[in-house]
């Protein structure tokens, strides 16, 4: 790449991969809408519903996300009633996030969000595999070189 072309932006990976994470993010709001959720709700779901009951710091790391990000986010799913916050009684420190009833019966409603996204998105289902291996394998190699520095 000549110098008059590197510092463009369309050559910029990090741009691509933030210009399409927007993207995504703007197909899901209809499918998200309907469930009266937000994306990043929508993530904290899906951890949820991977493994319930866990605390406020793993679902931060689960969603590099800081709790700064995570309080106000989690204080809203709680007034939605679809979770609860209580403190760990083995240490204070900790707040556990836990699924209400309304939390649980509503991954029901989201199980076919995954695939609508990867039809509206244009991708055949082998293409969306393949992207997201591409994706977590790039993901483990800017942080293995994060842990080098």
């Amino acid at each position: 790449m000549d110098t008059g072309s590197i510092l463009k932006l369309d050559n910029q990976l990090c741009f691509a991969i933030y210009a399409c994470a927007r993207e995504f993010t703007k197909l899901y709001h209809p499918l998200l809408k309907e469930l009266g959720l937000t994306y990043t709700q929508y993530i904290t779901l899906l951890v949820l519903w991977e493994e319930d009951r866990i605390t406020v710091k793993h679902l931060g790391t689960r969603l590099y996300l800081d709790s700064g990000t995570l309080t106000p986010l989690l204080k809203k799913l709680e007034a939605m009633g679809l979770v609860t916050r209580e403190r760990d009684r083995q240490d204070e420190r900790s707040v556990i996030i836990a699924l209400t009833e309304q939390g649980i019966l509503l991954k029901e409603k989201a199980l076919d969000i995954p695939e609508q996204l990867i039809c509206q998105a244009g991708v055949s289902p082998t293409e969306a595999a393949g992207l997201h291996a591409q994706m977590t394998e790039l993901l483990k190699k800017v942080q293995a070189q994060q842990q080098v520095t």
